[in-house]
C-alpha cells in the first residue's frame, strides 16, 4: 500500500509541476472565452480518425501476439479498448497490465508474454514519434533546449531497448541461460523458478520480432497509427482560430507523448498539456487559444476511448474491483501453463 500511494504521489506531483509550467501566467478568462467560441463541430471527424487509429493498433497487436497464438480483430478489440481505458484512469500506464490480464483471460494467453509484446508496442510507438520530431524538423525546428533534451533522451532509451528486444529475439536460448546463471547466483530459491518462468514466458512475447516481414508492418503500422492520430489533431486544430503547419502537428503529437511516458497522474494530465501548450506557444499560437485547443484535444482523446472501454467492461462483466485486482496482481494472476520451450 505505501508504494502504491509512493507512485500515485509522485505521478501526481510530476503531473502538477507540468500543469504550473504550462498555465502560469495565463488569464483564464481569455482561456474560458477560446473554448466557448470553438466549433466543436470539428471533434466529430477526429473521434471518428482515432477511432481508426484504435482499430490499427489492434491489426498492430495481432502481429505481434501471431507467434503465440492467432486471434481474430474482433475478439482483440475490445481488449485493446479495456486497456486504454485502464491508462486513461490508473496512473503509471497501469492499463497496459489490465489488457495482458483481460487477454489471460478471455484468450489463455500468458500475462508475461503478451506484456512482452505491449512492451514492444511502446519501443515502436516511441521510435515513431521520434521519427516524427526528426522529419519535421526542416519544417518546424525545435523551438526549446528543454524540447531537444527530450529528444535526445527518448532516442537513446527507445532505440537502446529496440537493440536489446532484437539481441534476445535473435539468440533466446543464450538470453535464457544467462536469465538462469544470474538468478540462480542472485535471486533468494524461493524466487528462481517464478523469475525464471517469467523470463520465458517473456522471450516467447518477442519472437514476433525475428521475422522481417513482422518487423516491417509492425513498424509500417505504427507509423500509420501515429499519422492518424496528427489528423486527429488537424481537425480539432479547425475548432480554434489558430493555423499552424501540418508538420507543427507532428512534432507536438511527437513531443507530447514521449512526454507521457513520464509518471502522471491518471490520464496523463499535465504531461500531455504542459508540452502541447508549450510547443504551440513557441509557434506563435497565442497562451490562451494554445490551452483550449490543448484541453479540448486531451479531451476528445480521453473520452470515447474511456466511455466505449467501460461499456466492453460492463460487456465482459469485469467489475471496478476486479480490473483494480487486476491492476495490482497482474504478474501474480499469471497461472498459465508453463510457455513452450524457446528454440
Amino acid at each position: 500500500m505505501r508504494s502504491k500511494t509512493l507512485r500515485l504521489l509522485i505521478g501526481v506531483l510530476i503531473s502538477a509541476v507540468f500543469l504550473w509550467l504550462a498555465l502560469r501566467g495565463l488569464h483564464l478568462a481569455d482561456v474560458w472565452g477560446s473554448l466557448r467560441s470553438a466549433d466543436y463541430i470539428w471533434l466529430i471527424p477526429s473521434i471518428a480518425v482515432y477511432f481508426v487509429a484504435v482499430w490499427a493498433r489492434t491489426w498492430r497487436w495481432d502481429y505481434l501476439l501471431r507467434p503465440i497464438k492467432r486471434i481474430s480483430l474482433g475478439r482483440l478489440f475490445p481488449v485493446v479498448v479495456i486497456g486504454y481505458m485502464g491508462n486513461n484512469v490508473y496512473p503509471f500506464r497501469a492499463g497496459e497490465v489490465l489488457r495482458a490480464v483481460v487477454l489471460r483471460q478471455r484468450e489463455s494467453v500468458a500475462v508475461s508474454s503478451s506484456l512482452a509484446t505491449i512492451v514492444v508496442e511502446r519501443v515502436f510507438d516511441g521510435l515513431v514519434m521520434l521519427l516524427f520530431v526528426f522529419v519535421a524538423l526542416p519544417f518546424a525546428p525545435l523551438p526549446s533546449d528543454s524540447i531537444r533534451f527530450v529528444v535526445i533522451l527518448g532516442s537513446v532509451l527507445f532505440f537502446g531497448a529496440l537493440l536489446v528486444f532484437l539481441a534476445v529475439a535473435a539468440v533466446p536460448a543464450r538470453f535464457l541461460r544467462l536469465a538462469e546463471w544470474l538468478v540462480s547466483h542472485l535471486v533468494p530459491q524461493r524466487l528462481r523458478a517464478p523469475l525464471l518462468g517469467f523470463a520465458e514466458r517473456f522471450v516467447e512475447g518477442l519472437l514476433c520480432l525475428r521475422d522481417p516481414r513482422n518487423l516491417a508492418m509492425i513498424f509500417l503500422t505504427s507509423v500509420v497509427i501515429w499519422l492518424l492520430e496528427t489528423v486527429k489533431y488537424w481537425f480539432v486544430m479547425h475548432a480554434f482560430d489558430f493555423t499552424v503547419s501540418f508538420f507543427a502537428l507532428m512534432l507536438m503529437n511527437g513531443i507530447v507523448n514521449l512526454a507521457t511516458t513520464l509518471p502522471s497522474a491518471p490520464g496523463y494530465i499535465g504531461t500531455f498539456d504542459g508540452p502541447g501548450i508549450a510547443v504551440l506557444t513557441l509557434y506563435g499560437v497565442d497562451p490562451a487559444v494554445a490551452t483550449a485547443y490543448t484541453l479540448t484535444l486531451h479531451a476528445a482523446l480521453w473520452l470515447p476511448i474511456t466511455l466505449l472501454g467501460i461499456y466492453y467492461m460492463i460487456r465482459t462483466q469485469l467489475h471496478w474491483a476486479d480490473i483494480g485486482r487486476a491492476v495490482e496482481q497482474g504478474r501474480a494472476l499469471d497461472d498459465a501453463p508453463e510457455g513452450r520451450v524457446v528454440p
